[in-house]
């Protein structure tokens, strides 16, 4: 009997021991775990075999035990249970693009057989555990992008002989650089970039003959380079940027024959770039910005390194010719090529029309290049971006540029260019910027260039341009930046400006501009910065200026205006500045915010004006008081006066005209023509948000995360990367950036710029540091008022009219929900996620619909894309 039961014994102890023990700890991660997907809820039960668990595999050899667990990108929030380290047979544990938050637990140093570690992209916190460095069987080891201090084991025992990858990139980690990693001697690669480390760079590091990449930037490292790093024959990257190194670049780096990417960038490097480093023929990105060289750019650096495709040498202080442009033809694959900043002279050459059919960005400004710009940039068909700003070139534009139909940004600001604008820069269909300011061109402004329909920024100020402003630039709908100050631009303001809608600043100062102002003008629903000062308009001051919404500076100073203030100028709720100084305006002062003080105020030089004693004008007269006013007025029509009158006013013009000629025009003009365009690159978006880390994650969505971001020149945004391996989302990015681009309002969420290229895609959006409307309706730390509540429901009634009513399409958004109105740090509300608006013609036939499984839009902090 007891022999017929010995079976089921066995089993039943077997079943304690192997299959009981391993669901028990598993169910013990889950207990701590929210699972916002019900994926665990939904697979993880005691109904089927913990084996056929999704994420979880069990060891052929040993069936009930638990030999590997991958959780990677399941959206789980929550703490790692240290019961996981007594899954005893565990080889491979990927807890990676989650929510995990906590400390990693001690007990992940009992996994002896653990070869495949990754926890990266979490919320994790506190130090690594030093038990985890003697964990001999690990081969792949990765914290990257968590919240990780600490510091890692310096000189200590170090039993990682298999390791092969160890990354703690974009964490909080301070300490030296360890010198133990030398006795890993399989490891090919180490990360500890955008970390706080400090110190020295090992020498012994040189003695890791397998390593492949070496990344260190981003952390406080001082010192020279070692020459010991030349021994790494079997690098590919080699990434030291943003330290505190110093010295010579080490010409043993020679030795790296098959590195493909060099980047010593934002250091304090100094000396000249050695010869010894074009031996490594292999390089394909070369980055030496921001550091300290001297010398010439080698003449034959292309013809050494033909595989280049990224050349950056910008904010040094290289000097000397241009003769290595001609030695970059021979590299068949350059994108980019950026000496911005620098000490170089001399003459473009032509050959720049012979580079690479696949070059995007040429940028040599603030340098001293003289010369004439070669017609054969026309020649470069994949063109983007052409900037020489800031040198001393002259001559004309060359017709032959217009043949290059790719163009997006041209960038030719304070140079000497003379002669006119040609008429065919209207053959640049695809320029979305245009910068000629402080040049000395002469001449009309072309009609032609109402044919640039993607045109967003037109800056032609500090000219000598002349006639009349086209009517036809009436038709850029697209347009959000237009300067054409201080030239000699006469005639009327063209009413058809009334039409750009999409306009967030226009200045029209310091010309001849005559007749009166536009009424029209109140069309430009989205205009933020107005400047018309400095001409000779005359008449009264239209109503419908008081009328835009979004102004918040208006400088009509310096003309001929007359009649009195209209009271619309009391009203818009964003104006700090209003300049209406020196004109001939007259009667009661209006009510408002604006009028509350001189600092926002300016209405000097207007003696008929009354009513506001703050403002240092005496008080209206009562009414019935006016007689003695009508009778002294009587005396002018005396004939012989009035002609002695006509002739004093004629004189005070031409001094007047004279004086305004020298006056300088206030700060506040200029201020939003500043950043219009921003090309913001790959690295940028890595350093300003930690290489990607949780700390910057402010939320996940069907088409990828949103990160905020602190650019190089601490402007804060929102980037929204795509995950591209998501069926879609390449799609509705093109369709988002359509769209974005269409949509001007000061209550939708801004688009600041892209970042797109075959393995990454960005949007780099407006940020909002108060969140989401769902976050203070929902919240017990928020609370809103119900003045609050009103103006929030005012301004998202404004982006909805304007999307339904005032835009040349009809716009659908589709999902207008609490999460999706964000606050700015006013409580100013903003529309965002238009990841399944519609764009519609008349009719109501959709012509742009993004996808409906996800959004590209911006979310609030902290809060899930839905």
């Amino acid at each position: 009997m007891i022999t017929a039961f010995l079976p089921l014994l066995l089993l039943a102890s077997s079943t304690k021991l192997g299959n009981f023990t391993d669901l028990n700890y598993l169910l013990d991660f889950k207990s701590q775990m929210t699972d916002p997907l019900r994926i665990l809820d939904s697979n993880w039960t005691t109904d089927t075999s913990y084996c056929t668990w999704i994420g979880v595999s069990c060891s052929r050899r040993h069936p009930q035990r638990v030999s590997s667990l991958n959780l990677y990108n399941f959206s789980l929030q929550g703490t790692i249970h240290p019961s996981i380290g007594n899954l005893s047979f565990l080889s491979f544990l990927d807890l990676s693009a989650n929510s995990l938050f906590g400390i990693i637990p001690e007990s992940l140093a009992q996994l002896t057989r653990l070869k495949f570690l990754a926890l990266e992209q979490n919320s994790l916190m506190g130090s690594i555990p030093i038990g985890i460095f003697n964990v001999s069987s690990l081969v792949t080891v990765s914290f990257l992008s968590n919240s990780l201090s600490g510091s890692l084991p310096y000189n200590q025992s170090f039993m990682l002989p298999r390791l092969k990858f160890f990354s703690v990139s974009a964490n909080l980690l301070t300490g030296k650089t360890p010198v133990s990693f030398a006795r890993c001697q399989n490891l090919q690669t180490l990360s500890l970039s955008n970390n706080s480390f400090t110190g020295i760079i090992p020498t012994e590091l040189g003695q890791l003959s397998k390593l492949t990449g070496l990344s260190l930037s981003g952390n406080q490292l001082i010192g020279k380079i070692p020459i010991s790093l030349g021994n790494l024959t079997e690098l590919l990257t080699l990434d030291l940027n943003f330290n505190k190194l110093e010295g010579n670049i080490p010409g043993e780096l020679a030795g790296l024959l098959n590195l493909q990417f060099l980047n010593l960038a934002r250091n304090k490097l100094t000396g000249s770039i050695p010869l010894a480093l074009l031996n490594v023929s292999s390089l394909s990105i070369l980055s030496l910005s921001a550091n300290n060289l001297t010398g010439s750019v080698p003449a034959s650096i292309g013809y050494s390194l033909p595989l280049l495709k990224t050349l950056f040498l910008g904010q040094n202080q290289l000097s000397g010719g241009l003769p290595f442009i001609n030695s970059l033809s021979n590299c068949k694959s350059l994108v980019s090529v950026s000496l911005v900043n620098n000490e170089l002279d001399g003459v473009l050459p032509d050959s720049v029309g012979n580079l690479s059919a696949t070059l995007q960005n040429f940028n040599l400004a603030d340098n001293h290049i003289r010369g004439n710009i070669p017609a054969a940039f026309g020649n470069l068909s994949s063109l983007l971006l052409l900037s020489l700003a800031r040198n001393e070139l002259n001559g004309e534009i060359p017709i032959g540029l217009m043949r290059s139909k790719t163009l997006q940004v041209l960038h030719l600001v304070d140079n000497k260019i003379n002669g006119s604008i040609p008429s065919e820069l209207g053959l640049l269909t695809s320029l979305n910027t245009l910068n000629l300011q402080q040049n000395a061109l002469s001449g009309p402004i072309p009609s032609t260039l109402a044919n640039m329909r993607g045109l967003q920024s037109l800056l032609l100020s500090g000219n000598m341009l002349s006639s009349r402003i086209p009517k036809s630039l009436g038709n850029l709908r697209g347009l959000i930046a237009l300067d054409l100050s201080r030239n000699l631009l006469d005639g009327l303001i063209p009413a058809e400006f009334g039409n750009l809608g999409a306009l967030n600043a226009m200045d029209l100062s310091k010309n001849q501009l005559t007749g009166t102002i536009p009424s029209n003008l109140g069309g430009m629903e989205m205009v933020s910065s107005l400047d018309l000062s400095s001409n000779s308009l005359d008449g009264q001051i239209p109503q419908s200026l008081g009328k835009l919404l979004n102004i918040e500076y208006m400088n009509l100073s310096y003309n001929f205006l007359s009649g009195v203030i209209p009271k619309t100028f009391g009203t818009p709720r964003y104006l700090s500045v209003l300049d209406l100084s020196f004109n001939k305006l007259e009667g009661q002062i209006p009510q408002g915010r604006v009028f509350s003080n001189s600092s926002t105020a300016i209405l000097r030089g207007n003696e008929a004006l009354c009513g506001k004693s703050e403002l240092n004008f005496p008080p209206c007269a009562k009414a019935g008081t006016t007689g003695t006013g009508k009778k002294h007025f009587l005396k002018y029509i005396i004939p012989a006066v009035a002609a002695a009158l006509i002739l004093l006013a004629f004189f005070f013009l031409i001094l007047r005209r004279y004086l305004m000629g020298q006056a300088k025009i206030p700060p506040q003009g200029n201020t939003l023509f500043a950043n219009n365009y921003r090309m913001i690159s790959y690295h940028e978006l890595v350093r300003a948000t930690n290489n990607f880390s949780n700390a910057n994650l402010l939320g996940t969505g069907s088409f990828g995360s949103v990160f905020k971001a602190s650019l190089d020149d601490g402007l804060v945004t929102a980037v929204k990367v795509l995950s591209l391996d998501v069926e879609g989302a390449s799609k509705s990015f093109d369709v988002e950036c359509s769209a974005l681009s269409m949509l001007r309002h000061r209550n939708l969420v801004k688009i600041i710029s892209t970042c797109s290229n075959l393995d990454f895609k960005a949007l780099i959006l407006q940020f909002m540091s108060n969140g989401s409307l769902e976050q203070w309706l929902h919240s017990h730390y928020h609370k809103l008022s119900v003045l609050q509540r009103v103006n929030i429901m005012v301004d998202v009634s404004m982006a909805l009219e304007y999307l339904h009513h005032h835009h040349h399409y009809v716009v659908v958004h589709s999902d207008i929900k609490p999460s999706n109105v964000l606050l700015d740090e006013n409580m100013t509300a903003y529309v965002s996620d238009f990841g399944i608006a519609k764009l519609l013609i008349s009719g109501g036939k959709s012509i742009v619909s993004a996808s409906t499984s996800g959004t590209i839009g911006y979310i609030a902090p902290g809060k899930e894309i839905v």
